[in-house]
């Protein structure tokens, strides 16, 4: 487990909220630990493509290695319903 003090909130949305805890005379002391959400590879926001697709290419070939097994080993019957 990484040490939270790596972390800092300057720079960050929580920098914002520890100001305006400050001017009412308080303070977040978890913030430090929270600080890790925007920063680094956590810091990139995630588009709706990014989730979709992003197993695709290899799900849609499974999909058609399944297809053609599924055809080569039960081939359709032709004139029944």
């Amino acid at each position: 487990m990484p040490d939270p003090k790596q972390w800092r909130v300057e720079g960050t949305p929580l920098e914002f909220t520890q100001e305006r805890l400050a001017r009412r005379g308080l303070r977040d002391p978890w913030a430090r630990n929270e600080a890790w959400r925007y920063m680094g590879g956590f810091a990139r926001p995630v588009a709706f493509k990014d989730v979709f697709f992003r197993g695709f290419k290899w799900g849609f070939a499974a999909f058609v290695v399944a297809l053609g097994v599924e055809y080569a080993l039960s081939p359709p019957k032709k004139g029944h319903h």
